[in-house]
């Protein structure tokens, strides 16, 4: 099999994948540094699913954390793959789509274009987890996104932003009475953590829906499917559907969608040999 492994500067994502393209048991580690991390990691991964050495036939790094490991993992044949390629060959593994941009939400957020075998990055916002955890140290004197997203279960929108049935009484054309006119227009200095909680989500979630579909202006591209550990947050759940009825595309959110460059990484191997044969 071949071991993809996307480094992140704390956390580690692994997954590997047989010859016939069938990924196994993705693993996530967490650690104070990248090295860490991915030895973690590796080794988890390899004693959970009995996978001997042996049964490695190359490792395939990936992520900013790779550019601290410039050795072999374990004496295995390694190598690396560009990141926003392995976001786009994950993604198209997982929803068998042949155009569509792919949302990377990390630290920030990254846009790669597929249109068939062509996979291009395309740009990105520096919003994303990062936001969020910095903007609940402030306001919610936490950085744990599981606590904030447990708030927020609780919160109500209308009461921190700025709806369109705020300002108008009848709809605006293309835009109904729920729709955002201000992220944050109607906070208040005394707003519930709850309600601060949920406008937060809001915030970085629309923002990042919002620059995916502004991306693909004069592409015709309707399809943006959604990598990464901000997929797991449940608002997803409310806030793209929402999107996409207003603007007339689609949200994917795949199987594997936080190991989705982990998987391109393995897949990108697999691709370079069949191209170099």
């Amino acid at each position: 099999m071949i071991i993809g492994i996307d480094v992140g500067i704390s956390t580690t994502k692994i997954v590997g994948v047989d010859n016939n393209g069938v990924v196994i048991s993705p693993l996530r580690i967490k650690a104070t540094d990248p090295v860490t991390s991915l030895y973690g990691a590796f080794g988890k991964y390899l004693y959970d699913n009995n996978i001997n050495l042996s049964d490695v036939e190359r490792v395939m790094l990936t992520g900013v954390g790779s550019a601290y490991i410039n050795s072999p993992i374990y004496g295995l044949p390694t190598d690396k793959a560009d990141e926003f390629i392995a976001d786009g060959l994950g993604a198209r593994y997982e929803t068998d789509l042949e155009r569509m941009i792919v949302v990377s939400m990390g630290t920030g957020t990254s846009l790669v274009k597929c249109d068939k075998d062509e996979i291009q990055h395309i740009g990105g916002i520096g919003i994303g987890g990062g936001t969020l955890q910095g903007l609940a140290r402030v306001l919610l004197k936490t950085e744990d996104i599981q606590q904030v997203s447990d708030l927020a279960m609780q919160g109500d929108i209308s009461n921190i932003n700025l709806l369109i049935g705020d300002i108008s009484a009848k709809p605006l054309p293309g835009l109904p009475m729920d729709a955002t006119a201000s992220l944050f227009g109607k906070a208040m200095s005394n707003a519930q953590r709850e309600d601060l909680a949920l406008g937060i989500i809001y915030m970085v979630l629309q923002s990042i829906g919002s620059g995916a579909i502004l991306s693909a202006l004069g592409t015709n591209i309707k399809d943006f499917v959604l990598i990464g550990n901000l997929t797991l947050l449940p608002q997803c759940q409310v806030i793209f559907p929402a999107m996409e009825k207003l603007y007339g595309v689609r949200f994917r959110i795949p199987e594997h969608s936080q190991f989705s460059t982990a998987i391109g990484a393995a897949l990108h191997y697999y691709n370079k040999t069949l191209s170099s044969r």
